[in-house]
Order: C-alpha cells, then sequence, then structure tokens
C-alpha cells in the first residue's frame, strides 16, 4: 500500500514539479519581456526647460513610477537617424521636428495604462505611447497564464489527494479488526486517527522527496540540451530559485499526504 501511496505522489509532484519550473522560467522571461516597457511620454513644443523640470519633478513623485529618463530632441533625432541607419535622408530637414519627451518605467507592469493615463492628463505633455495594443495582449495573456497555472495546480492536488486517500482507505479496510479493538477499549477517534496521519505523512514527504530527486536529475540532462536546440530561448540565464521550489514541493506532498489519511479514516470512523 505504502509503494502505492508513495508512487501515486512521486508520479504527482513530478508533474507539478516540472509545471512549476516551467511557469517560474517563463514568468522569468515575461518579467524580462516586461521591465523593458517603457511610456514614450512626449512634451509640448512650445513647453519651456521650467516646464520640463516640473514634469520631470511630478513623475518623480509617484510612487508606482520605477525611473524617469529625459531626452532632449537633439538626442531623439541622433537615436532616431542611429535606429534608422540611412533609411531615412535627415539631411533635408531644416529643423528637429521631434519633442523633448520622457522615457518612464514603471515599478508593475499591470500599472503600465494607469500610469500613461495619469501622465497624459499632466500639463504640457502632448500625448504618451507605449505600444497600447502589445502590452495589453502582453498583460492579458499573462493573466490568463495565471489563472490556467492556478487550475492546474489545484488539479494535480487533487487528484494526488484523491488517490492517496483512496490508498490509505485500503490501511484501514486492511487495519478494521485493529481499530475495532482500539474502539472497544474506548479509544479515542483522534487516537486512532494518528497513525494514519503520520503513515500518510511518510508516504507524502517520501514521494515528494523521490520527485525532487527525479526532477534533480532532470534538469541536470534536459536543460543543457534544451539551451543548445533552442539558444533564442536563454535557458541558462533563467533563474529559478530552487530552495524555495524544493521546499514547495515537499510541503505540498506531506499536506496532501496528511490531508487525505484524515479524510480517509474520518470516512471510515463515521460508518
Amino acid at each position: 500500500m505504502q509503494v502505492t501511496a508513495i508512487g501515486t505522489v512521486a508520479v504527482t509532484i513530478v508533474l507539478l514539479g516540472s509545471f512549476l519550473y516551467v511557469r517560474a522560467a517563463f514568468a522569468h522571461l515575461g518579467n524580462d519581456v516586461f521591465s523593458q516597457i517603457e511610456i514614450s511620454t512626449y512634451m509640448e513644443p512650445a513647453a519651456t526647460t521650467a516646464q520640463e523640470n516640473d514634469t520631470r519633478a511630478a513623475l518623480a513623485r509617484d510612487p508606482r513610477i520605477l525611473s524617469v529618463t529625459f531626452v532632449p530632441k537633439r538626442e531623439g533625432l541622433r537615436q532616431l537617424k542611429a535606429r534608422m541607419k540611412g533609411q531615412v535622408d535627415t539631411s533635408l530637414l531644416t529643423e528637429n521636428p521631434l519633442p523633448d519627451k520622457f522615457r518612464v518605467r514603471v515599478r508593475d507592469a499591470q500599472l503600465v495604462p494607469a500610469v500613461a493615463k495619469s501622465i497624459e492628463k499632466m500639463p504640457h505633455v502632448q500625448n504618451v505611447e507605449y505600444g497600447q495594443q502589445v502590452v495589453q495582449r502582453l498583460l492579458q495573456l499573462a493573466t490568463l497564464a495565471r489563472r490556467v497555472g492556478i487550475a492546474v495546480i489545484v488539479l494535480f492536488v487533487l487528484v494526488a489527494g484523491i488517490i492517496i486517500s483512496n490508498t490509505i482507505r485500503l490501511t484501514v479496510f486492511a487495519r478494521r479488526r485493529e481499530i475495532s479493538i482500539m474502539q472497544l477499549v474506548g479509544a479515542t477517534n483522534m487516537y486512532i486517527r494518528m497513525p494514519f496521519i503520520c503513515e500518510g505523512l511518510l508516504a507524502g514527504l517520501a514521494g515528494a522527496a523521490l520527485a525532487v530527486g527525479v526532477l534533480a536529475i532532470a534538469r541536470a540532462s534536459l536543460v543543457p540540451k534544451i539551451a543548445l536546440a533552442l539558444p533564442w530561448l536563454q535557458v541558462n540565464a533563467v533563474s529559478v530559485d530552487l530552495s524555495s521550489l524544493v521546499l514547495q514541493l515537499l510541503a505540498v506532498g506531506a499536506l496532501v499526504g496528511v490531508v487525505a489519511s484524515w479524510i480517509a479514516v474520518g470516512r471510515y470512523l463515521r460508518t
């Protein structure tokens, strides 16, 4: 029975751990993308230096904003020429058509639309741009990924709990004679429960530890191959807190074992 329970927990934790690792890796890559989002704040052409300084000070006071970089129109034109690489002949320009602007980065990508609206209402600001459609789609995709992730995690835990609960029920049924004797001599339900709960706890921990070992071997062998096959994915640059992940998996294994045992024994005692 215990081998079945440990194996069930191990398989479930392997699936759960793989999912959590991939989710953390994509979250890391997603954060890198989100950290590149900038709100370009274009000032009115007639804005004076004092007015631009006031705007800079107002932006700096906003706690949602991480950094503010001023780009004068001369520097803006130079950067434009560098980006275009000679595709546009700027020698025909009689004057610089670009306005001064601020490059604004926010602390949380979810706040980009709200911060952009606030900036747009500031005096002497002509308009703001931050790739509205792309940012909205990225944020929607991130929200969807989070919800799907939570649903998958709950599903894995439920499946593991149900299988372990059934395994413990078989153990309880095999020991029904001992349980009956304990009830006859006045043992409380908690006293009867404790051995099975400890059994479930150990089974959960053993299964989770086995799964962590399998995942560590799989990571050591697969990640270099994936990095070699998909260099654009930058797998080696992905930073995942492995110690935290291992603790989470062990905690999930132990919790599932305890809860499943509690439910299985409780259902037997109520019959």
